[in-house]
């Protein structure tokens, strides 16, 4: 069984700090070989709307979308709460690249297959 770390996050841009953690760690993660997968639910799906993430960016902490962007580059799956998504009135088409809605039962599978699970 490889390395899996899922992290759930629910803080959006109303809290830059926790909004950008869960990057942290993920970026962190992927640099020792584990898979992560990072899920959005909550106001934290709106880090995922394109142009959102620019205007991130915690003390001490690199900018949001650099962060996002090397996740994603380095492979990592960022999944978002579709009923989520939809109660903000986010179209498909305002997503980062990369960004996938799923429903609950995905979350259970993903919980379920890693190794740890983190939340934010």
């Amino acid at each position: 069984m490889e390395d899996k770390l899922v992290i759930i996050s629910t803080n959006g841009p109303e809290n830059s700090e926790k909004a950008t953690l869960p990057f942290v760690l993920a970026t962190a993660a992927q640099t020792v070989d584990v898979k992560v997968v990072v899920i959005l639910q909550a106001n934290a799906v709106m880090v995922a709307k394109k142009g959102e993430a620019e205007a991130i960016c915690a003390h001490g902490f690199l900018p949001l979308k650099g962060l996002i962007d090397t996740f994603l580059e380095l492979g990592g799956e960022l999944l978002l709460c579709t009923p989520c998504v939809r109660e903000r009135g986010i179209g498909t088409q305002e997503l980062v690249e990369g960004a996938v809605s799923i429903a609950a039962g995905t979350v259970v599978t993903e919980v379920l297959s890693a190794k740890s699970v983190v939340t934010y």
